[in-house]
Formats: C-alpha cells, structure tokens, sequence
C-alpha cells in the first residue's frame, strides 16, 4: 500500500482485476504526458504517475480508479517525495472528509 498526500494506492492481485473494467480506455494523459490521479483544485499541483500504463474509472467523477502499470512507474508531486511501483494493477482512492451534511473528496 502507499500513500502520497490524500491519494490511496493499493496493489491488486492481476486476477482480482474484472474482465469489463481491465478493457475499457483509459483516461487521457494531461498535456504533460502524464496520468494525473488527483488534481489540486486550489493549487493546481497534480498527483500522477509518469510511464506507460493506464487508468481506468471504476465508477464516477469522483470514484475509484484502477491503475495499470506494465513495466512499473512513479507517482510524482510538487510537494511530495516520488514513489516508485512495480509494475502490476493498482487501485487508486481519494481521501474523502466530511462535512456536515455530507462527504466529499478532500480539496487540495
């Protein structure tokens, strides 16, 4: 598991993967080249991940991702140490908090 700022990264089993979700497109690269998992809306400093792979939603704006890598990758921040994945399937959550009257996805 690895954490960098309010972005959760778990590792997946390969198999643990659903068939319809492993095949759908993957979400576009920003203008950098790269997979951004969580963008600052305050700062405009984004959580992403530079190398070949994918991310793919799982449900929603807000919900769920699964990443994959093929030949590893890491995750970069302005404010934040790199982390370095092994290649594999990861799946990425944003922190949430709440607020009276409802949960919402943490603001950067």
């Amino acid at each position: 598991m690895y954490r960098q700022g309010d972005v959760l990264i778990m590792a997946l089993d390969g198999s643990a993967v659903p068939e319809s979700l492993a095949h759908r497109p993957s979400e576009a690269r920003d203008d950098r080249g790269r997979l951004v998992l969580a963008l600052g809306e305050v700062t405009g400093h984004a959580h992403a991940v530079q190398g070949p792979g994918a991310l793919i939603r799982e449900a929603g704006a807000t919900g769920p991702m699964l990443l994959h890598l093929p030949e590893g990758g890491r995750v970069v921040h302005e404010e934040h140490a790199a982390i370095a994945l092994p290649k594999g399937w990861y799946r990425v959550v944003r922190q949430r908090e709440y607020v009276p009257g409802s949960v919402r996805v943490v603001a950067d």
